[in-house]
């Protein structure tokens, strides 16, 4: 499949920010300056307390609306927790799993993400998968053999016929709200040809060649068009910038130009 058939994401993932009031102007902010295309799905994360009241000011805008994380089972006595039921329930399409905050922070294991990612799928979400390495590891070497672990341990498995519900978000730890470190358009390039390689061997070559491949690490309106030009970059995943409406617009209108633009050339 070419590049320029895959779907773009633009994806706003709030973390464990904003308050009630703040979410809601947050939305309203980006409902009402959104123009979208229709190669390009936008789609908004915020909190689990907001899943509720940010969906409802989605509705009919054609911004989609996703979970930050879930637990891999519909329900039970799992104290805290939340299920794919209740995303779906609230009106979520999409979830983020493996992202590196889980990973690292609150030491989430490959089986675990992989445990999710067959529940999620199973209960009809689209899974946005994060892989990434840490500076100690990519300082290493070990960027090919990180991204190979988590590809082949996250995509356990996964039927064929339901990959269509997955991208995968590539996120160098290292650059992730980094002000010493930042990933150059080349270097997650690189990083976009291993995943596919991977994606490969894991999936075969027809769905390695589907899958989108997203980029979140420090993404700016300024520094937005020069990732969209690098070749196998369908989308990002945006983290400080998606919290003021005014920016994550900037970077879904410089991903909706960029998008057209190569649109004309096929």
């Amino acid at each position: 499949m070419s590049t320029d058939t895959r779907q773009t994401f633009v994806v706003a993932n709030w973390k464990m920010h904003t308050t009630a009031s703040e979410a809601r102007e947050l939305a309203s902010g980006i409902v009402e300056g959104i123009h979208l295309s229709d190669q390009v799905e936008v789609i908004v994360c915020p909190p689990f307390p907001y899943l509720q009241l940010v969906g409802e000011l989605l509705k009919g805008s054609g911004i989609q609306l996703g979970a930050q994380n879930m637990y891999p089972d519909g329900e039970g006595a799992f104290t805290g927790e939340v299920s794919p039921t209740m995303l779906l329930d609230l009106g979520c399409k999409y979830v983020i799993l493996g992202h590196s905050e889980r990973r690292h922070t609150l030491n989430e294991s490959d089986v675990f993400i992989n445990q999710k990612m067959v529940c999620a799928l199973a209960s009809g979400l689209h899974v946005i998968l994060c892989v990434g390495e840490t500076l100690e590891q990519r300082q290493r070497q070990q960027t090919e053999s990180v991204l190979d672990r988590q590809l082949s341990s996250g995509l356990a498995s996964i039927p064929l016929q339901i990959l269509s519900r997955v991208s995968i978000a590539y996120e160098p730890v290292w650059a992730i709200g980094s002000l010493k470190h930042h990933a150059t358009p080349q270097q997650a390039h690189d990083a976009q040809l291993l995943i596919r390689m991977k994606l490969t061997q894991v999936v075969g070559e027809d769905w390695a060649a589907e899958l989108p491949i997203q980029y979140g690490g420090s993404v700016e309106p300024e520094n937005t068009t020069a990732f969209f030009d690098q070749p196998g970059i369908d989308g990002v995943l945006i983290g400080g910038a998606s919290l003021n409406a005014d920016k994550f617009l900037a970077i879904v209108n410089a991903s909706v130009s960029e998008r057209q633009a190569k649109l004309q050339h096929v």
